[in-house]
């Protein structure tokens, strides 16, 4: 990503005044970008929001630690951590030094700008009866980003940190798409978390439940759309509806994600490859580097358990 930064590293180190969280600037509508660049180890910097801060890693690692619950998450490229309103995070820089620095981006947002996002996917996708679905939840909350989103972070910065005639009009879209996007999320861990309690809820989580517990099963349609008593078209717009994906995207993010844990717990490669169901494990590498951005023996490195 660094390379899309439009104020190259050089000059972000020459014009510095920090070693700690040297931190540029940019307004745009009901929002801020910041880029953060720290060049000394350091522990337990505090890092507050007045309104609700996305953060994007760049470059390097971080250790996050969340002051209301006292837990504390390795934070890497390719991840989100998003502080709620009026929230705090104290955070440790392992791995900074001068010639390779930490960097990072937030997007402060603000939050009339999120309910007003919220209140219109109320209004387009009803929430299934499942809570409310399309409802900000605030909360400090550490989260993996899609290819899609790291794309949609790179574009921000390149609008923010031009003077484009449309700027504010495009960095608008661009911000209403971040939002839609962290909306999504949580509204996916909601309805997870009720299709784990209430498996046999309705057509969606039953086809949820299935899925997590025979993932290391083929993909097949038909029987999903047959155990959801929907025909495959029907599944498919309900998916898209409350999942944002497809039922196969869907079969492959849960099987990632259990490969992800299953290598952050200390497993070897080969052992999760076949323990999720995948044949080739040049295959599986292929899709996991797709997904987290790094391949699996770079992903469990960096994910070593907290000391």
């Amino acid at each position: 990503m660094k390379k899309h930064l439009d104020i190259s590293p050089f000059e972000r180190y020459k014009n510095r005044k920090l070693l700690i969280e040297n931190k540029i600037s940019f307004l745009g509508p009901d929002s801020e970008l910041s880029i953060y660049d720290t060049y000394r180890q350091a522990s337990r910097v505090s890092l507050s929001a007045d309104q609700v801060m996305y953060c994007g890693m760049i470059t390097g690692k971080k250790v996050m630690h969340n002051l209301d619950n006292s837990e504390s998450q390795i934070f890497l490229p390719h991840e989100s951590y998003v502080i709620k309103p009026k929230g705090c995070v104290e955070i440790d820089f392992p791995e900074a030094q001068e010639d390779s620095p930490t960097t990072c981006l937030t997007v402060e947002i603000s939050k009339d700008r999120i309910d007003a996002i919220s209140d219109k996917m109320q209004d387009l996708i009803p929430s299934n009866g499942i809570g409310k679905n399309w409802e900000y939840q605030s909360e400090n909350i550490h989260l993996h980003h899609t290819a899609d989103t790291q794309k949609l972070l790179n574009r921000l910065v390149g609008l923010f940190t031009n003077n484009h005639p449309d700027k504010e009009v495009l960095v608008g879209f661009g911000i209403s798409e971040l939002v839609t996007r962290l909306l999504r999320q949580q509204s996916r861990d909601l309805l997870l978390n009720y299709a784990h309690h209430v498996p046999d809820s309705d057509s969606i989580t039953t086809v949820i439940d299935y899925l997590k517990h025979n993932i290391t099963k083929p993909f097949e349609i038909n029987q999903l759309a047959q155990k959801a008593c929907m025909s495959r078209s029907a599944l498919y717009t309900a998916f898209k509806n409350h999942l944002g994906c497809t039922p196969g995207d869907f079969y492959w993010q849960l099987k990632l994600e259990m490969a992800a844990d299953m290598l952050q717990k200390g497993q070897s490669i080969t052992t999760v490859c076949y323990g999720i169901g995948f044949n080739d494990p040049s295959h599986f590498c292929r899709r996991f580097s797709q997904f987290y951005g790094c391949t699996p023996s770079q992903y469990q490195k960096t994910k070593q358990t907290l000391n």
